[in-house]
């Protein structure tokens, strides 16, 4: 089995935390793991994006050729629309509702929109929303993480055990609060 998946966002939204849980869920699983990020712009709100291809095989590469990405999570929706190159033909898009209009010339939202909901394999959420609603209002990357689980291959509780062992250093109260945002995620696809 294989996953080979478009992490998507501007910088500081969390798709490295995203991966870090995938890739640490893979390798509980004795899976193989390679990523590869382009984050150099986060600082100045540029795009981050990070190839991210989990096997039971060896893999050889860490780019995901065109067209055959399984998923782009994109935890902002115009840049879920930069990487539809990569999508294969049955591949999923999971994308979060809320811009983040940080250029002059960002399209119109229900546009943006529209060219998601062409997809037929879709997930289109406000993780934003979700994530204050559960009192974890810095968990949206979690929410999205956890409307995207069912597409993986992961069970929650394997995901959860990766949250745990990424946070758990920084206390009870931010592993609650991440297991909050996954839940509402899961709840929410």
């Amino acid at each position: 089995m294989k996953k080979d998946i478009i992490l998507a966002g501007v910088g500081g939204q969390g798709i490295l935390t995203i991966a870090q849980i995938l890739g640490t869920a893979a390798l509980n699983r004795g899976w193989h793991l390679k990523q590869a990020e382009v984050h150099g712009m986060s600082q100045r709100g540029g795009d981050v994006q990070s190839h991210l291809r989990l096997s039971d095989q060896t893999i050889w590469s860490d780019l995901i050729p065109f067209g055959s990405a399984d998923m782009i999570l994109s935890v902002e929706p115009m840049e879920a629309l930069r990487y539809l190159p990569y999508l294969a033909s049955d591949g999923w898009i999971i994308a979060n509702k809320t811009p983040f209009k940080n250029i002059a010339v960002y399209p119109d939202t229900e546009a943006v929109y529209a060219q998601i909901h062409k997809h037929p394999h879709h997930v289109l959420i406000d993780a934003d929303t979700l994530a204050k609603e559960v009192k974890a209002p810095r968990g949206m990357n979690i929410v999205m993480l956890g409307a995207a689980i069912e597409h993986l291959g992961f069970t929650s509780a394997e995901i959860e055990a990766a949250i745990k062992a990424i946070f758990n250093r920084k206390g009870d109260a931010v592993v609650d609060a991440n297991l909050r945002a996954l839940n509402a995620g899961l709840r929410n696809t």
